[in-house]
């Protein structure tokens, strides 16, 4: 527990449920916030243009929710990391760890970010963007390609605090964001009329705020979190980076696969025209309400099971994943009950038209099985993340992210001749592969011994990891 001392939190002692509600709440209001300025973004624009600005912020997002797969990658495996170093008593092992993730992902940002101007064209084009939202999705993914380093800054500080067992102050920062953003919205869209163009800059500037506000928390409380960082730190220390490198890589594959593939799915919807491309961002909005809920969760879970892992107590691990699946369970029997209920004022929220409306209704079942799904992942990834098998990871990437979600859309919608229904259909049944994939590998108990500080240490060693 934190005192006046330490601000770190000790999760291997005490009650799992306590524990696990009073960490995740804030990450559960932290994710909530997210979706509602990412919302914010879509409603306004859709109020003001129709249609049309709906379809161009859908795109964009979509664009730039996929640009930040490196910063979700590396920072959930530095979380990981960071806590089976506290568990595991290696504190004097932080300044140096961060210093490396924080100047790894910096560089990461704008390396990205550079390219995906170069290719701004040709990334539209992939998109299959709607020739009517083409303007609007080309403004809007450019102002946040420009934003990307706050955003990956943003990220990294946030799984710094995380993996220290901190999800309160994270929340302070992004209620920051959320309610600068909302604001900016507002004067940039409705009163400046500056469409798509307005929204994301409302977004960026907020990140960036975010982003400045916690990196100067965590400089200044560093001895309260128990850790030492100087000038020296910030560069890229090569037995940090390996470590990071080993469990971030399958990380950010896995983010990267499952973003490429959602994006592969999106772009051939689409293709069936503006009506269906403003439902399916909606949709993708409304999926995004579920899947905050089961990050919250994971995140929570991930720390707490990364921690025990390092201090070896592996009968509360289960534990801790019991619990995360009923918790998250309960909550998306709520949300199904909500959707299936009010379908029509849930989509009205967005401006939706009599045409959109008409199409959302077939958008229902769909629904369903992505909040179901939602709930299984969530003990499955707070298993697998706060393990930290490099191993796992890397399979999940691969079958969730390539060739079952991308097998299964193409097999619904083209061959089964199902169309945007059948692309939606495959998505759906592929985000339910991290909790078979999970449940195995938790019977195995072979991640007892592989986990990252263990991998790290064999190849430290010399020996095979």
């Amino acid at each position: 527990m934190a005192n006046s001392k330490t601000l770190i939190r000790d999760f291997t002692s005490g009650s799992v449920a306590k524990k696990l509600i009073v960490f995740a709440a804030p990450l559960f209001l932290s994710n909530m916030l997210q979706v509602v300025y990412n919302m914010v973004d879509m409603v306004i624009v859709g109020q003001v243009t129709g249609d049309v600005g709906i379809s161009a912020v859908s795109v964009g997002g979509d664009i730039a929710h996929f640009l930040v797969f490196l910063a979700m990658g590396f920072s959930n495996a530095g979380q990981v990391i960071i806590a089976q170093y506290i568990g595991a008593g290696q504190r004097n092992k932080l300044g140096r760890f961060i210093g490396t993730m924080f100047m790894f992902l910096f560089t990461c940002a704008i390396v990205l970010s550079a390219a995906c101007l170069l290719l701004r064209n040709q990334i539209l084009q992939i998109m299959s963007t709607p020739a009517a939202a083409w303007d609007g999705a080309m403004v809007y993914s450019c102002t946040c390609m420009v934003g990307l380093a706050f955003t990956y800054g943003y990220n990294m500080v946030s799984a710094v605090l995380r993996g220290m067992g901190d999800s309160r102050h994270p929340f302070l920062f992004i209620s920051i964001a959320a309610v600068l953003n909302i604001i900016l919205d507002v004067l940039f869209v409705m009163v400046f009329r500056w469409g798509p163009f307005g929204a994301a800059l409302a977004t960026v500037i907020g990140q960036a705020v975010s982003f400045i506000s916690a990196a100067v928390f965590l400089v200044r409380r560093r001895a309260q979190f128990g850790f030492e960082i100087s000038r020296a730190d910030f560069r890229i220390h090569g037995d940090m980076l390996s470590g990071l490198l080993r469990l971030g890589v399958p990380m950010a594959i896995l983010s990267a696969s499952v973003q490429f593939s959602k994006l592969f799915v999106n772009s051939w919807i689409n293709s069936y025209g503006v009506i269906v491309s403003a439902v399916s961002g909606v949709g993708n909005k409304l999926n995004l309400i579920g899947n905050q809920i089961s990050n919250a969760m994971n995140t929570a879970g991930a720390s707490m099971i990364g921690q025990n892992v390092g201090a070896k107590k592996y009968d509360r691990v289960t534990r801790i994943v019991l619990t995360v699946l009923a918790i998250n369970s309960s909550l998306a029997l709520v949300m199904i009950a909500a959707l299936l209920l009010f379908p029509a004022q849930i989509f009205g929220i967005f401006g939706s038209t009599d045409a959109m409306l008409a199409v959302a209704m077939t958008f229902l079942p769909i629904g369903v099985l992505n909040l179901c799904s939602s709930a299984l992942r969530s003990g499955a990834n707070s298993f697998i993340h706060g393990t930290g098998s490099s191993h796992i990871n890397f399979l999940t990437a691969i079958l969730d992210g390539l060739l079952l979600r991308i097998g299964l859309s193409l097999l619904f919608g083209l061959v089964l001749r199902m169309e945007y229904f059948g692309f939606w259909l495959g998505d759906a049944v592929a985000s339910f592969t991290p909790f078979p994939i999970g449940l195995i590998y938790f019977l195995s108990g072979r991640w007892k011994t592989r986990n990252a500080i263990s991998e790290g240490k064999k190849a430290d060693d010399g020996e095979p990891a």
